[in-house]
């Protein structure tokens, strides 16, 4: 049945929700640019173990919100609780800008991280939730896109806001600075300019039609449904939810996550989910300052440079969106860990003999093009595909919780790792996962590209999912 899709309605309640995106960008990198002052401020920069936790607090936060989204969003819808990620948002930006003391500072990024666990599993879910399935990988794709906007605007603002660092400058001098006194807080606290807007305009979108549906609330699904397909598409779109959420009684039980059929497909989506963060970007976005370092930079060089690996995200970004419906999920996700496996093997290659400056900047942004572009936008879309209707918010909430789990792991193991095996073993040993990655995706991954989110289900369980 061929429908006439209303574009301008989906991409603009799909931007409103990928905001949440943006704000997850935002906040997970802010930090890096903020990093060489703060950590003067709270006299924490020779000790690794708590410049890991200052790295990794948020992201304790982000496994609290991933744990809480999935159940309650089944539960009070995926809307409202994109609202309370924005409130989180905004709190945290003022509070973390505005400590004095660096366990506030910690509550504060705890706060953020419970933000992003929300965002970072809703955004994706609400936008695969109310997008035709032809287009539904290039829309999901947006909220990768906002979050490499956030990481941009994060880079800019921490370039723009701190004062020229002169090089050899002493630790003293950059914290008795402005951008150790006053500056890094300014980069925390502009991030409260998105997070107000995030609030305000998730009020004016509709709730998840397949929610709705859920809730047997027929006649507001129908119609939006309506409004993005005409009612041909919401008589059948409705039709379909109906038949895979047919044998759906009472509360769902988590056993379900574990029955047969759906075990699998939830190990899946973990391990896509873990890999995507231990397969190495993500150290090159939270640590920065040390790996620049290494290479030669000084502090203001490596600001700008940055800002550089974030336009070079932004506009691979944009090749995955036009590649995902075409190429494909599993093709793409191929060529992201088999890249990266040889990126990172010269890169480790080169910071053991002792190669520093332009060589290794060209290696990290080649290194980040080939994540924007794979990895990085994929790995969410088919985690928004692959799980059924009836268990899509818990089973999208473990893998979100395994996503952050591991990155919390690594952002505050990474510090130890990187001065007991230096940067060269930290690559090497980035580069042995991403093989590990590519095998895995070979083996386990089938291809979603152009199906409806009932066809999947079908596909991947033969059989609508059951209370036990």
């Amino acid at each position: 049945m061929k429908s006439s899709y209303n574009l301008k309605y989906i991409t603009a309640i799909s931007l409103v929700s990928a905001l949440g995106g943006l704000l997850f960008g935002y906040d997970w990198v802010v930090i890096g640019g903020a990093k060489p002052f703060y950590e003067q401020f709270f006299s924490i920069a020779d000790m690794p173990y708590l410049q890991g936790w200052a790295i990794s607090s948020a992201l304790v936060g982000c496994v609290g919100g991933t744990f809480l989204s999935g159940f309650l969003s089944d539960k009070y819808g995926r809307k409202n609780l994109l609202i309370l990620a924005s409130v989180f948002f905004t709190v945290s930006a003022a509070g973390t800008g505005a400590s004095c003391s660096f366990t506030i500072f910690i509550l504060y990024r705890i706060l953020g991280g419970l933000g992003i666990g929300l965002a970072s599993n809703l955004s994706p879910v609400y936008i695969a939730e109310v997008t035709p399935a032809n287009i539904r990988g290039k829309f999901v794709s947006i909220n990768q896109l906002t979050i490499v906007l956030g990481i941009l605007l994060a880079q800019i603002v921490n370039w723009q806001i701190a004062k020229p660092v002169p090089e050899n400058a002493t630790a003293d001098f950059i914290l008795h600075s402005w951008n150790g006194q006053t500056g890094w807080r300014w980069m925390f606290w502009a991030e409260m300019v998105p997070a107000s807007i995030f609030f305000l305009l998730m009020w004016l979108v509709p709730e998840s039609p397949r929610f709705l549906v859920r809730k047997r609330k027929y006649e507001r699904s129908f119609s939006i449904l309506e409004k993005i397909g005409g009612k041909d598409y919401a008589g059948e779109r409705i039709r379909d939810i109906k038949d895979s959420l047919r044998q759906n009684t009472g509360r769902l039980n988590l056993k379900v996550l574990w029955s047969p059929g759906i075990t699998g497909i939830v190990v899946i989506g973990v391990v896509l989910a873990v890999f995507q963060q231990w397969c190495g970007i993500n150290v090159i976005f939270m640590y920065a300052e040390e790996i620049f370092t290494a290479a030669g930079y000084s502090v203001s060089d490596m600001l700008f440079n940055i800002v550089i690996t974030g336009s070079v995200n932004l506009v691979f970004t944009f090749v995955a969106m036009a590649l995902v419906d075409k190429v494909g999920r599993k093709t793409l996700m191929l060529i992201g860990a088999g890249s990266l496996a040889v990126i990172y093997t010269i890169m480790g290659f080169f910071y053991y003999i002792g190669v520093q400056g332009f060589p290794l900047l060209i290696l990290v942004v080649m290194a980040i093009a080939a994540y924007a572009m794979t990895l990085a936008p994929v790995t969410w879309v088919i985690l928004s595909e692959i799980f059924p209707n009836k268990v899509r918010g818990a089973a999208m909430a473990v893998s979100t919780f395994a996503l952050w789990t591991a990155n919390a792991l690594l952002a505050y193991s990474f510090p130890v790792i990187n001065k007991s095996i230096q940067a060269s073993g930290s690559f090497w040993l980035f580069a042995g996962i991403s093989v590990f990655g590519f095998f895995f995706i070979r083996a386990k991954l089938t291809e979603t590209k152009g199906k409806t989110l009932e066809q999947i289900e079908k596909e991947l369980i033969g059989k609508p999912v059951t209370e036990e």
